[in-house]
């Protein structure tokens, strides 16, 4: 199967040919698998945006359709900042007929070393509508006092 569609008809088949209609296909042997384990299945799309103000780091990830209790916040020793959660499978009936199953299920954790200013101590986090914010506060940087001195002569 060519991934370029032939716009000039039946072609001869030739391996050396980029229009060639029988190029060779390393994923054509390998079945497609629909079963649904947290295992194989685990929700990697956790996006996660970090943004630096002048006062924190923010974080914001989404995390739909999880209560506060499936996620994880952890601060370690070493400005790392750690976030965890699991979306459990929804309990199958074998009366049901399953058409379409998009929704992910499964593990997922990201973390983030932090710099030297961010307050590891003073972490705070909260959930509104799929979305966790996490706020890690940030030093003040404490401008050097500038003294004008007197030129005499």
């Amino acid at each position: 199967m060519s991934l370029i569609p032939s716009f000039f008809g039946n072609r001869r088949s030739n391996v050396f040919d980029p229009f060639s209609l029988d190029v060779w296909d390393p994923f054509r042997d390998f079945a497609v698998s629909t079963t649904r384990t947290p295992e194989t299945s685990a929700f990697v799309n956790t996006r996660i945006d970090w943004k630096e103000t002048p006062e924190a780091h923010v974080f914001k990830a989404d995390v739909p359709g999880l209560k506060k209790e499936e996620v994880k916040v952890e601060v370690e020793d070493d400005r790392v900042l750690q976030i965890s959660g699991e979306r459990n499978v929804e309990k199958e009936d074998k009366n049901d007929t399953w058409h379409r199953v998009e929704r992910s299920s499964g593990k997922f954790m990201r973390r983030f070393r932090l710099p030297e200013n961010a307050k590891m101590d003073q972490v705070k986090a909260s959930m509104e509508n799929g979305v966790l914010t996490v706020t890690v506060p940030k030093l003040e940087v404490k401008k050097p006092d500038v003294k004008a001195v007197e030129i005499s002569g």
